[in-house]
């Protein structure tokens, strides 16, 4: 693709706020696909940051030929975000959608941490570490934390905690009990090593038209309900967990920052995983990526162990907020003025292919 873009369109939801207010710093009109009943973000309260809202009965109708061909007339590219994996089909994405997609669009199904392709895959080629795998319960040797599909919302995860397979058993089977997770889903499930540390989002950016790697942010994230069980008392809650099971989901994200000390160590591991994606993946990780870790206290030094990758911009507008985009461009930027930055680089010296597929 040679010709010039002049819109961005993505998903409603996630990060499409982020990903227009970008957009409208570089000038380019912006378009958000909506499911419906869910519109109303941006073609109400944000309209401002909108200029085209497209309605769909489902978000997995995206690749639908149907919308393809709303679409196709115009000078747009698509900027994926975590809608994708959820919602929308991600073979027809990769092979049917004739639209061109920011970043490396074959990359997305590595998010996951089973199947074919997984995000441990790309870790372990990097060289980057990640807590200890169980494949088998009965190995469990230490505190470990199991993540298992939730039994109506396919998409979230509940997790829970066990040190030894008699309590994984017990803590498995009070949620099936409960009709939280399915006992069918216990086998593909993920059990790892719980890494106590603190937690850190560290979130990057690749140019391919530069050839240059840059932290745009860091960041944590807040999740219910642990979040208020965490603020009360270790009494209470003990007397509260009898009745209520933990949640992690996701809610929103914190900013947060990391000791300089350990910037050059974040910035080797975003080094190899682009090398490792590079490789295995061609042409490799386009645009922003986050690499999810805990930085546990050693001995004999701190170590950083990811636990999650984020292959698209990470839902987290906050990290703008932190000092690192203004170390490199002289200006807080957020991951959304990154991308479009991007493009509009891409736009003034031809290569829009380079940095879409």
């Amino acid at each position: 693709m040679s010709k010039k873009v002049d819109t961005i369109i993505t998903l409603g939801g996630h990060s499409a706020l982020e990903i227009c207010h970008g957009a409208k710093k570089k000038h380019f009109k912006t378009i958000v696909i909506c499911q419906k009943g869910r519109e109303k973000t941006y073609s109400k309260y944000y309209k401002n940051l909108v200029d085209e809202v497209v309605l769909l009965d489902h978000f997995k109708q995206l690749t639908d030929k149907r919308t393809m061909d709303i679409l196709k007339e115009k000078e747009l590219i698509f900027i994926p975000h975590r809608y994708c994996q959820t919602y929308c089909d991600l073979n027809l994405l990769e092979n049917g959608f004739n639209i061109p997609v920011f970043g490396n669009k074959h990359l997305l199904k590595y998010e996951e941490r089973t199947g074919k392709f997984n995000q441990y895959q790309l870790l372990s080629k990097s060289g980057i570490n990640y807590p200890l795998q169980y494949n088998n319960p009965k190995d469990i040797d230490r505190l470990v934390f199991i993540k298992v599909n939730e039994a109506v919302r396919g998409y979230e995860r509940a997790f829970f905690f066990a040190d030894n397979y008699r309590e994984y058993l017990r803590n498995s089977h009070n949620l099936i009990r409960k009709g939280i997770i399915k006992e069918s889903d216990l086998n593909v499930a993920v059990i790892e090593e719980y890494i106590l540390g603190a937690y850190v989002n560290f979130n990057f950016f690749y140019s391919p038209l530069s050839h240059s790697l840059h932290l745009i942010g860091t960041d944590m994230r807040r999740q219910t309900n642990i979040e208020g069980i965490v603020r009360i008392p270790a009494d209470e809650q003990m007397g509260l967990l009898k009745y209520i099971k933990p949640s992690y989901i996701e809610t929103g994200h914190i900013a947060v920052t990391v000791k300089e000390s350990l910037i050059e160590k974040v910035y080797e591991l975003g080094e190899n995983f682009v090398k490792t994606t590079q490789k295995e993946v061609p042409p490799g990780i386009i645009g922003p990526f986050a690499l999810q870790a805990a930085i546990s206290a050693g001995p004999p030094k701190e170590k950083i162990v990811v636990f999650d990758l984020s292959l698209r911009i990470p839902g987290s507008p906050g990290i703008s907020y932190t000092p690192y985009s203004k170390y490199l461009y002289g200006k807080d930027i957020s991951m959304g003025e990154r991308i479009a930055m991007e493009v509009d680089k891409a736009n003034m010296s031809k290569q829009i292919n380079r940095i879409s597929t």
